[in-house]
This record gives structure tokens, C-alpha cells and sequence, in this order.
């Protein structure tokens, strides 16, 4: 049994309060997302997490996994308990039930993906890149490919990579070398380097799909020449038996801070005359279908954010509870355990309430992603598209930037045996460390908000974020509650603040880039303070409509509202601070160059 309890209160709350989950069995393949439905996979998920794969944590971060002249190893227990989630169907908990999955709400999938990365996020990250893989499939493979290959991954018998960046390439995609040459059978070889391959090689399934861009010998140079090719790691026979080796190996393991039993795999295709691989949709539209993984992917470590975070609050949160320090300042009693301090008590609600507003918003954004796909009408599923793809970013790079302040606090509650690696605390900030990387840096999710989504329709689907945020607002104050208004004083004042931040880089894209590309970064963190404020006050409202009827678990709906108004107190006011700064721009340091960085 691991230290994490799987906080099923919560997340039932944001899922009916906040993602609308009750409303989404009225929609046309989802007649089965039934509440007691819900209610038996949640349980059945977190004991799953809690018994079996939370007690591989420790192992996997000691041990971590070995490249061997067979291929690469994971830690002791890793095989078995994949075995164990692929058999129970976890994979393809949302997937299409035609290939084998059961087709249920992402909304109700989204809890069971947090307590498995809370519980062991090494271990949640093959299934994840899974996950993508298949969707990526679904859009564009051909129907000979997902005959072959999809039935396989939704199960979770055969698990998926996406192969993107080269040691010359990380972020800028147009530098890929890797290239694919066409054979007469309809196939091709591909051949490359790629690195940083999550679960490109391993030992708990038979197969691995990786999905890899390269380029094909006619293609325009820049990103409009990329394209997507299926390249298993063996081949696989017309009666679906597997056949050969294919040329795709794994030649070398990352030595990282943390995910130590996630295996970072540098990948060669065609060292030995080619890997053959398959064509995924038209050519040089590759890049187009690796969104498609990388939305899902982003979505998915914005999550990481949360359980990582989740998983450091109950940690702290439990020492806190035990440990004696100090004498208590209110009441001069003696020897008080340290969470009766009131430094810690701020810590400890700053983990909670971060945590339970970034869990609202990541579950809102899938709640839209469900509507989007499944809404009668075509204008309200592009509306609900268009709104999620805007919170992506927001959830990615909020979710991941507050994992690491909140696995950081965490490590202040333990004071210096936070700093011991005996105790774990340790291990949370280090596993946190790289999310804010992968799928897109904090930068490149800046960048995404203002230029991709804010920009493409003229900042139409912002001002519908703004309606609602502003709807809430009145709804708090209407409500003529002193503790609701409070929250509205402060988001109201964040929400002009974020309008107004608005208004100074659509005034400003055209004449002064260079000091909006500098405002990307602190633009999003006004985004992500302002929609994590409104997801509480959402909370907030929901919690004090079941307190005025009197009905359901009290006392948590009363920590709700606290955690909702502590929110809004402590991290609301950041808003005033992000907008001055987006608005400062770059006036400090505009036409110096590198002088600036030698002096």
C-alpha cells in the first residue's frame, strides 16, 4: 500500500460542479456514463493506484531502468503490474469501443488518469503516450493500419511513442533531418536519429508503435515538408502474429533528475538499412497530426501538474500532522505539531488550494473536449473545440509551473528532511521538474495562447471566457453572501486586469513584437491566475448551494469554500503584479543586444 489516498471527493465535486460530467450521459454515445457508474470505476481506480502501483514509486525512482544488449529493462514489478492494468482495461477506458476500448467520457477518464500518475507518474507516462498515439491513428491512419494496429493499442497490448525532436532539433521542428525513402511495396525506409523517446523501449509489451516525423526525398524545406510515419518495432504478419525485428533501436538511456522509471530513449532508425514504416495520412501534413498527440499530451502533463502536486500536499500535509515543533503562538501550548503553526497552515492551503483549482480547470477543458466530439450541433461542438483548445495551453503551462512551486513547498514543510531523499519528499519536485519542458515549454505554451488561439479569431473566443468569468462574478455578488462577494471583489479586479493585458498586446503584435513575445510568458500566468480564480469561485458557488440546503458532506463543502476564498485572497492579487508586467514589455532591454549578457 502506498502513502497516496486518491482524493475521490474532489474529483467527483469538479466533475459534476465544475465539468458538467451529469449532463454529458444526454449526449449520443455516452448513455452509459451513469453516476453509480462512475462512482464503481473511481473506486476500482484507486485501488488500483493506491495497491498496486503507488508501491512501485520508490522502486522505480531508486532503480530506474537499464539498457541491456536485449533492450531495455523496467524496474523490478513494472511488468506485472502493466499486465495488471492492461488486463483490467484501464487503457482504453475512453477510447472507441470499436477497437476495443469503452468509449466513456474523458471527463471520467481524466480522474482515473490523475490517481495513476499521482501514484507512480514514471509509470503513467507509457499510457498516456499511448493514448495520443491512438488518437493520432484515428485521424489519420488508414483503414488497413487500424485494422492491424489499433484493436492492439486501445487494449493497451501494445503501447505508442511519438518521435519528434533530434539532437539539432527540439523545438524547431523545421531543422528535422530524418528522412523516409518510398520502396515498391507501398512502404517506406526511415532513417534518423530521434532522442528524448519516452517508453521507446521496453520490456512490458511484446510491440511498440512509434510514431516518427521525417521527411520525404521530394518534400519542401521548413515544416510544410514533415511527414508522420507508423514504424513498429516489429514487423507484423498478415494473420496479426509478429514477425521480424524491425530496424528502429533503442542505442542509448538518459540519465535524468527525475522519471528515473520512465525509460528517455535516444532512438536509431536505419542503421542496418532502413526501418520500414507506413505512411500516415498525405504527405507533409505530418506535423498537423502530431498536434493531435500533442494536444492530448499536453492535456495529459498539464494532469501531471496536479496528481504530482496532490501527491506532495498529502505527503506534507501528513508530517505536518505528526511532527512537533515549536510552541503554538495563538494559545502558548507547548510542543504543538507544526501544522498549528500559522506559516505552515499558509503553506499547507496553498498546496491544497492550487492544487484543487488547477484539478478544476484540467477537468473543465476535458469536459469541452467531450463536448466537443459529441454535441448534436456542429457550431456548438466547434465553440466548445475552440474553448478547449484555448484552455490547453493554459492548463499545460499552469498546471506544471504550479506542480513544481507546490512539490517545492513541500519540501519547506519538511524543512531539512525535505532535503533527504529517505523521506520522498524529494522525489516529487524532481519528477515535477521536467513537465514544464516536455510537450512544449512554458514559452512554447505562452506563445501557443497568444498567437494560436488569442489571435486566430481575433480574440473572439477570449471575450466568451471573459462573458462567463464575468458572469460569475455578478453571480457571487447577487448571491449577497459577504464570503462570496469577497471573491468577487478580487476576481472582478483580476478579470479587468486580464482584459486589460489583452487589450495592450492586440494594440501592440503589429508595432512592437519584440516586447509582446517578451510579455507571452507573464500573459499566460495572468491567464492561468485568473481562470484557476474563476474555476474556485465556480467551487465556491456550488459549495454554498449545498450549505444553504443543507444536504451532502458538510464539512467538506465548508473546506471548499475556504479553499475557494483563500484562493482568491492569497493568489488573485498576483493578477495586478502579471498585467504590469505583460504591459512593461520589453522597454528595459529593447535594442540592446548581446552587450547586455557581457557586462
Amino acid at each position: 500500500m502506498s502513502d497516496y489516498r486518491a482524493p475521490i471527493k474532489d474529483m467527483r465535486f469538479v466533475m459534476d460542479e465544475i465539468a458538467g460530467f451529469n449532463e454529458l450521459s444526454s449526449l449520443p454515445g455516452f448513455e452509459e456514463a451513469t453516476p453509480d457508474l462512475a462512482d464503481a470505476i473511481l473506486e476500482e481506480a484507486a485501488k488500483f493506484a493506491c495497491e498496486v502501483i503507488g508501491p512501485l514509486n520508490r522502486i522505480g525512482d531508486q532503480q530506474g531502468c537499464q539498457l541491456t544488449p536485449a533492450g531495455v529493462t523496467t524496474p523490478p514489478g513494472w511488468k506485472e503490474a502493466y499486465a495488471q492494468y492492461r488486463e483490467a482495461g484501464w487503457n482504453g477506458i475512453t477510447l472507441p469501443a470499436e477497437f476495443g476500448g469503452q468509449g466513456l467520457p474523458n471527463t471520467l477518464g481524466i480522474a482515473a488518469k490523475e490517481m495513476l500518475c499521482s501514484a507512480n507518474m514514471s509509470f503513467s507516462l507509457g499510457p498516456l503516450l499511448t493514448t495520443g498515439a491512438v488518437e493520432a491513428l484515428l485521424t489519420c491512419a488508414s483503414e488497413e493500419l487500424k485494422a492491424v494496429f489499433l484493436d492492439k493499442m486501445v487494449s493497451g497490448e501494445w503501447t505508442g511513442t511519438m518521435n519528434l525532436t533530434e539532437p539539432h532539433a527540439g523545438s524547431d521542428l523545421a531543422l528535422i533531418r530524418s528522412r523516409a525513402e518510398p520502396q515498391a511495396d507501398g512502404s517506406y525506409k526511415v532513417f534518423g536519429q530521434k532522442i528524448f523517446i519516452t517508453y521507446g523501449d521496453h520490456d512490458m509489451t511484446e510491440n511498440i508503435v512509434h510514431l516518427v516525423l521525417a521527411r520525404l526525398p521530394d518534400a519542401p524545406a521548413g515544416v510544410k515538408g514533415i511527414s508522420m510515419f507508423l514504424v513498429p518495432k516489429f514487423m507484423v504478419n498478415g494473420d496479426g502474429s509478429l514477425g521480424a525485428r524491425n530496424d528502429a533501436y533503442c542505442v542509448s538511456l538518459e540519465h535524468k533528475l527525475g522519471i528515473h522509471a520512465s525509460p528517455t530513449c535516444v532512438m536509431a532508425y536505419g542503421d542496418n538499412g532502413g526501418a520500414v514504416g507506413y505512411l500516415l495520412g498525405e504527405p507533409n501534413r505530418g506535423l498537423e497530426y502530431m498536434f493531435i498527440m500533442m494536444n492530448e499530451a499536453r492535456l495529459g502533463v498539464g494532469l501531471q501538474g496536479v496528481a504530482i502536486g496532490e501527491r506532495a500536499y498529502q505527503q506534507a500535509l501528513g508530517y505536518a500532522r505528526e511532527r512537533k515543533q515549536g510552541r503554538d503562538a495563538l494559545t502558548g501550548e507547548a510542543l504543538v505539531t507544526i501544522d498549528k503553526h500559522p506559516d505552515i497552515r499558509r503553506m499547507l492551503m496553498l498546496m491544497k488550494s492550487r492544487v484543487e483549482a488547477a484539478r478544476a480547470l484540467t477537468y473543465y477543458t476535458s469536459g469541452l473536449l467531450d463536448r466537443a466530439h459529441h454535441l448534436a450541433d456542429a457550431e456548438a461542438r466547434k465553440q466548445a473545440l475552440w474553448l478547449a483548445e484555448f484552455m490547453i495551453p493554459i492548463v499545460k503551462g499552469g498546471g506544471t509551473e504550479m506542480g513544481i512551486e507546490v512539490t517545492s513547498l513541500g519540501i519547506q514543510i519538511y524543512g531539512g528532511m525535505g532535503f533527504i531523499e529517505e523521506t520522498g519528499a524529494a522525489q516529487h519536485w524532481r519528477d515535477s521538474r521536467i513537465t514544464t519542458i516536455y510537450e512544449g515549454t512554458t514559452g512554447i505554451q505562452a506563445n501557443d495562447l497568444l498567437f494560436r488561439k488569442l489571435m486566430r479569431d481575433q480574440g473572439a473566443t477570449a471575450k466568451i471566457v471573459f462573458g462567463e468569468v464575468y458572469a460569475t462574478v455578478k453571480a457571487l455578488t447577487a448571491s449577497g453572501k459577504p464570503e462570496l462577494a469577497a471573491i468577487a471583489q478580487k476576481l472582478g479586479v483580476a478579470l479587468k486586469m486580464w482584459t486589460d493585458a489583452t487589450e495592450w498586446l492586440a494594440a501592440n503584435a503589429k508595432t512592437g513584437l519584440g516586447g509582446v513575445l517578451t510579455a507571452a510568458v507573464p500573459y499566460l500566468n495572468l491567464a492561468v491566475v485568473v481562470c484557476n480564480g474563476w474555476m474556485m469561485a465556480k467551487a465556491a458557488l456550488a459549495a454554498v448551494a449545498h450549505l444553504d440546503k443543507g444536504e451532502g458532506d458538510l464539512p467538506f463543502y465548508r473546506a471548499k469554500l475556504a479553499s475557494a476564498r483563500f484562493y482568491a485572497d492569497q493568489m488573485l492579487p498576483q493578477a495586478i503584479a502579471c498585467a504590469e508586467t505583460v504591459k512593461a514589455g520589453d522597454a528595459a532591454i529593447a535594442g540592446l543586444g548581446s552587450e547586455l549578457f557581457d557586462a
